[in-house]
C-alpha cells in the first residue's frame, strides 16, 4: 500500500522502493534483535554485506556508463576524423585529375609542336636534297658537256 502512495515503480531501480525496503527490512533486524540478539546481529551483517554489494554495483553500473560514453564519444571523433580526411582526399583527389589533364593538354600539345617541327625538318631536309640532286645533275651536264667538247 505505502508503495503505490509514494508511487514507487513496481521494476526496475527505483529509490522509493528501495528506501521502503530498507525501512522494512531495518524494524525486522530491530523485532528479531528483541527475541534473539545472535540472529540480530547476524541479520546487521547481511544488510551492510547487502549494501556494500549493491554500492559496488552501483560503481561499476555508472563506470560502465562512464566507459560506454567515453567510447561512444571516441567512435564519434573518429568518424568525423574520417569523414573529414575523406572530404581532404576527395579534394586532393580531384586536384590530382585536374593536374592530370593540364598535363595530357600539354603533352599532346608538345606532340603536335614536335610533329609539326619533325614534318618541317623532314621538309626542309628534302628540300635539300632535292636542291642538291639538281645541283649535282647540272654539274653533271655541265662535267659531260665539257668533256664531249670537241677540241
Amino acid at each position: 500500500m505505502r508503495l503505490q502512495q509514494k508511487q514507487a515503480r513496481e521494476t526496475g531501480i527505483c529509490p522509493v522502493r528501495e528506501e521502503l525496503y530498507a525501512q522494512c527490512f531495518d524494524e525486522l533486524i530491530r523485532q528479531i534483535t528483541i527475541n534473539c540478539a545472535e540472529r540480530g546481529l547476524l541479520l546487521l551483517r547481511v544488510r551492510v554485506e547487502i549494501r556494500m554489494t549493491i554500492a559496488a554495483y552501483q560503481t561499476l553500473y555508472e563506470s560502465s556508463i562512464a566507459f560506454g560514453m567515453r567510447k561512444a564519444l571516441m567512435a564519434e571523433q573518429r568518424k568525423l576524423d574520417a569523414d573529414q580526411k575523406l572530404k581532404q582526399l576527395e579534394t586532393d583527389r580531384n586536384e590530382l585529375i585536374a593536374q592530370v589533364e593540364e598535363l595530357k593538354l600539354r603533352c599532346e600539345a608538345i606532340q603536335k609542336r614536335e610533329e609539326e617541327k619533325r614534318l618541317a625538318d623532314e621538309k626542309k631536309h628534302n628540300d635539300e636534297v632535292d636542291g642538291l640532286k639538281k645541283a649535282n645533275d647540272q654539274l653533271k651536264a655541265n662535267l659531260e658537256s665539257l668533256l664531249s667538247a670537241p677540241k
